[in-house]
């Protein structure tokens, strides 16, 4: 059951959502902690690309690999796991 403040909250953010999108928001303008959280994100990738012997594959990716290969349990793993169950860096 959803309570009275996690409506409240959702409404606030469809708001902000709104607003946003009717001010055309982009990346620049965006809270600072938006910005480091994609920066952070965008520096793993770079550092798993680097470490590895090729491009740094997503669990997206490793999941559609692993289903061609039929991998049991592929649903409940996460990308570090899949990549060593299938031998990918």
């Amino acid at each position: 059951m959803v309570t009275a403040k996690q409506t409240r909250t959702a409404r606030t953010s469809v708001k902000n959502a709104r607003h946003a999108v009717s001010s055309k928001k982009t990346i620049a303008h965006s809270p600072v902690k938006t910005k480091a959280a994609l920066g952070k994100r965008g520096a793993t990738m770079a550092q798993r690309t680097k470490s590895g012997s090729g491009p740094a594959r997503t669990r997206a990716e490793l999941y559609e690999i692993a289903k061609r290969k039929d991998l049991p349990g592929r649903s409940r793993m996460g990308r570090d796991e899949l990549a060593k169950k299938l031998g990918v860096r």
